[in-house]
């Protein structure tokens, strides 16, 4: 019963809706409880020939009185009880989706995404259930119990009962028994149902890869295996589960079977009427209900323990970037990096080394290198996805660590290299970090980022439905769409991450040109492989291992004979042999 004490807060917090829902339903048990014993009268009133049919209408209405009252009274503590476990499972699915938003990428290369999204749906779910149906089952069945022994104790006869409870600790232990193995099977269960979610995930993400790679079959193999594992263990869970019944359903026989015999001779004797043993077994029968909402109880309550273990985990982990900054606005925008050295997480290789670059506000950073030259890794930086004492950089000439991480990132648009693009209207994408922009502000941005005439096309235009990640639209539509997005920010720094790598290079000297009327005096950061992009650039710094090799003009590079030219008569020669001139 361990979870009940874990979701505390909760139940505190929402003590009046658990107070009316249990007032009720200690009502309706009461209630129910008066049957029996109606019946009970009625028998004996029967055998004594003292019924009356007057007397026989009043029972009738009596009876049929009380179920009406229950009735409405059930349907109103099931109303209160329940709307507060789905709060719960809200509030559960908001704290786990706003500390997702929070982490920064290091979380995400430790933790699967279908795991983030089973203890986000599944494990939520069971513990739903478990402020729901496990609080009726437990106390239900608690306050159904003791009522009903006291009124078979005191009102009929205690010897009587104490006989008919004879096989109960037997069940007790046997419950006890089960509950333990229960808890390993749903916590084995649970993590089956994480892994099984990553890999459709994975596999529903990839399709096009595997097709693509003839893969279908080996990708059936494996999701089978997965498969088999999590039905395993859910079987597992199931046999274990099944358990229940059949020694309820014992122990519960062996009861009645002892009343009946005991009850028998009692009645011979003139100890108990008739009609009192009648109500007797129509009371035990009630006894039936508490047994099968304490196995239920185990159920929902391993099930939940496990499942608020991995939520409270997820919550109460920290972020590897702290938001610890203060300040809220940068006195300018001049991009500083002083880098000694800076390796991943869980790497020893370095990714930057010995690096010192200055972006002033109004300029145009070009910075260039072969893959894996650490271009991304200054923007992640940055941007605070990574931190390290040995890194300073700043904006404005404070530490990025200086500012509040929403304000340092209100300060910055990105384009990355992989467009991502929702399942949304083209304008809405556009729109995604300016909600309330109108269709004029979004077709100006558009017409910046060289994409309008492309949406023009679409029968719906600007309201074309997007599919999942843009797939109905070209990589440089994609591409272009997402800079009319961060264009849309107006942000004093835009960072475009080879976002012009999809584009023919006529679009791309109009995107930039564009950019370069449209952006003046705010920072343009400019990540590249293909070199024509930075050649209007005020300065271009050149990457090579994860240091600085080269900075300069375009020209100035151009003079050197470095990496950079070279690369650069490459390309020209390449386009020269593309275009056949």
């Amino acid at each position: 019963m361990n979870i009940f004490l874990k979701l505390g807060w909760y139940f505190r917090a929402e003590w009046r809706r658990y107070a009316v829902a249990g007032l009720l339903l200690v009502a309706v048990d009461v209630m129910e409880l008066m049957i029996p014993w109606l019946v009970g009268q009625l028998i004996d009133d029967v055998l004594a020939q003292r019924l009356q049919p007057e007397s026989l209408w009043r029972y009738v209405l009596i009876i049929a009185a009380l179920a009406v009252v229950i009735y409405v009274m059930r349907f109103f503590w099931r109303m209160y009880l329940f709307s507060a476990s789905f709060q719960l499972a809200e509030l559960l699915r908001q704290r786990v989706f706003k500390q997702l938003t929070t982490m920064a990428p290091a979380f995400y290369n430790r933790h699967r995404t279908g795991d983030l999204m089973a203890r986000a749906t599944n494990d939520v779910t069971a513990v739903e259930m478990t402020a729901g149906e496990g609080v009726l089952s437990g106390l239900d069945g608690l306050v159904t119990g003791v009522l009903v022994l006291f009124v078979m104790l005191m009102f009929i006869n205690w010897q009587l009962t104490l006989v008919a409870l004879l096989p109960f600790p037997f069940m007790a232990w046997f419950f006890y028994v089960i509950g333990n193995r229960l808890h390993d099977g749903f916590r084995d269960a649970q993590e089956r149902f994480s892994d099984l979610n990553d890999r459709v995930q994975e596999s529903v993400s990839g399709i096009r890869m595997i097709r693509a790679f003839g893969r279908e079959a080996r990708e059936d193999e494996v999701f089978l295996s997965v498969a088999d594992r999590a039905a395993e263990a859910n079987m597992r869970v199931a046999t274990t589960d099944s358990l229940y019944d059949p020694a309820i359903f014992l122990t519960v026989g062996a009861s009645f079977m002892l009343s009946i015999g005991m009850g028998a001779w009692l009645v011979t004797r003139g100890e108990i009427t008739l009609g009192e043993l009648t109500s007797f077994t129509m009371y035990l029968g009630f006894l039936i209900w508490p047994m099968f909402a304490y196995g239920w109880l185990l159920n929902l309550v391993e099930r939940g323990n496990a499942a608020y273990t991995r939520i409270s985990a997820l919550l109460d982990a920290r972020s590897p970037v702290e938001d610890s900054g203060t300040e809220q606005q940068a006195p300018s925008f001049d991009v500083s990096w002083r880098i000694g050295r800076f390796c991943y997480p869980g790497s020893d290789n370095a990714a930057l080394a010995n690096v010192d670059l200055l972006a002033r506000q109004g300029q145009t950073l070009g910075i260039v290198g072969a893959t894996g030259a650490g271009k991304t890794s200054l923007i992640n930086l940055l941007l605070r996805y990574y931190d390290d004492p040995a890194c300073e950089v700043g904006v404005g000439g404070i530490p990025v660590s200086g500012y509040e991480l929403h304000a340092l990132r209100d300060l910055v648009a990105v384009v990355p290299q992989d467009a991502f693009l929702f399942t949304a209207t083209i304008a809405e994408n556009i729109a995604l970090g300016k909600p309330g922009a109108t269709l004029d502000e979004i077709r100006a941005v558009a017409r910046l980022a060289a994409v309008e005439q492309d949406i023009l096309r679409f029968p719906a235009a600007y309201e074309t439905l997007v599919g999942e990640r843009g797939v109905t639209l070209s990589g440089g539509q994609k591409q272009r769409i997402a800079i009319a997005r961060a264009l849309l920010l107006d942000a004093p720094i835009l960072i475009l991450d080879d976002a012009l790598s999809a584009v023919d290079v006529g679009t791309e000297r109009s995107i930039l040109a564009h950019l370069r009327e449209a952006r003046q005096g705010r920072t343009t950061l400019i990540l590249c492989h293909r070199l024509s992009a930075v050649e209007d650039a005020d300065q271009i710094a050149v990457l090579s291992h994860g240091e600085l090799a080269e900075l300069g003009t375009h020209r100035e590079l151009l003079a050197r004979q470095g990496w950079y030219a070279r690369m650069f008569d490459y390309q020209q020669l390449e386009r020269a042999v593309v275009s056949g001139r």
